[in-house]
């Protein structure tokens, strides 16, 4: 692996969190080992295609979870 989690996280929320229909970025689990978890408001096959499938040798996994609102 290229780089931290912590690192592959914050350079896909960088990227990722401005464009419309995302709602959201963390560190979560796949498989067992760390992925970078991107979080969607609703499945569109054009923005799943904008996004990473890896970052800083970490896998993208990507949920659709609906709009997520600040408590």
């Amino acid at each position: 692996m290229s780089g931290s989690i912590e690192r592959a996280h914050d350079r896909v929320t960088r990227r990722v969190i401005g464009m419309k229909g995302v709602s959201g970025t963390a560190i979560g689990m796949r498989g067992g080992k760390p992925c970078v978890k991107v979080y969607l408001e609703k499945d569109d096959p054009r923005l799943r295609a904008r996004l990473p499938r890896r970052a800083g040798g970490f896998p993208v996994d990507v949920e659709v979870t609906g709009k997520v609102r600040r408590l």
